[in-house]
């Protein structure tokens, strides 16, 4: 079994600050891609930032300049540091991995559970 279990959710004023951490943890081989998405009441399941084995970066443009992804390929973690929060950024955040299970040929796509950010004053 695979798990991937998110922190670091809350409520914080506009202007402000969060950090989400997300873990990794069970049978896995290796992992590929990990990234954050994000989903509004009422509206998709949308990408935030990605973030490639090697380091490469893929935003959003709603979060460029604000929001940095990074990770610890040793840890098997990923951490959206999110800067500058607005109000539209409220949302649920789920932490997303393609992964390499043992023992099982390909690569899967895993998802936390969510955790809520509230940007409001």
């Amino acid at each position: 079994q695979v798990q991937l279990v998110e922190s670091g959710g809350g409520l914080v004023q506009p202007g402000g600050s969060l950090r989400l951490s997300c873990a990794a943890s069970g049978s896995i081989f290796s992992i590929n891609a990990m990234g954050w998405y994000r989903q509004a009441p009422g509206k998709q399941r949308d990408l935030v930032a990605t973030i490639t084995t090697g380091g490469s970066t893929n935003y959003a443009d709603s979060v460029k300049g604000r929001f940095t992804i990074s990770r610890d390929n040793a840890k098997n973690t990923v951490v959206l540091q999110m800067n500058s929060l607005k109000p539209e950024d409220t949302a649920v955040y789920y932490c997303n991995a393609d992964l390499v299970r043992r023992g099982v040929v390909g690569t899967y796509h895993y998802w936390g559970q969510g955790t809520q950010v509230t940007v409001s004053s």
